[in-house]
């Protein structure tokens, strides 16, 4: 047998729309999601959830390890705001927003992350982006200056 690559990377992506804008309507994210599910696989990547809300999403995925965190977000956000602003989807300009998050978990906690993707639109109902996001950048312990965050609207 000869020898090979084994591992286990989970990566929760999350990013916003630009300016946090609520443009990603229900009428088409369903439709987002499949583009964008498409990309990753077709990065050779494995999806495992999406969902979101009006003013961002929440990415699940399997990474092998040659690949590239940055690349593979970089790509996403430029094909789905090309595929978003080729479909008119929005009477306003689509992009997302700069910068992005990317948290890794264990096997073990597919589960529940899973579940909490899935249950977006039912936990934003009780907090908001910019107090998960950054329950989010506290409970990994990422270091981070306010001027680098997300631009919110209050």
């Amino acid at each position: 047998m000869g020898s090979g690559t084994f591992s286990q990377i989970y990566i929760q992506l999350i990013f916003a729309v630009k300016g946090r804008g609520s443009l990603i309507l229900p009428s088409w994210e369903d439709e987002l999601y499949k583009y964008i599910t498409g990309i990753v696989q077709n990065k050779n990547q494995k999806m495992l959830a999406i969902n979101g809300v009006p003013d961002h999403i929440h990415i699940l995925i399997g990474m092998k390890p040659a690949c590239c965190l940055s690349d593979l977000v970089r790509e996403v956000k430029k094909s789905s705001n090309k595929f978003i602003n080729e479909k008119k989807f929005s009477k306003y300009k689509f992009d997302w927003q700069d910068g992005y998050g990317a948290f890794s978990y264990s096997h073990s906690a597919l589960d529940n992350v899973i579940k909490y993707i899935q249950n977006q639109k039912e936990h934003h109902k009780r907090q908001s982006f910019k107090e998960e996001y950054r329950l989010f950048l506290e409970k990994f312990k990422v270091e981070f200056r306010e001027e680098y965050l997300f631009e919110w609207i209050e």
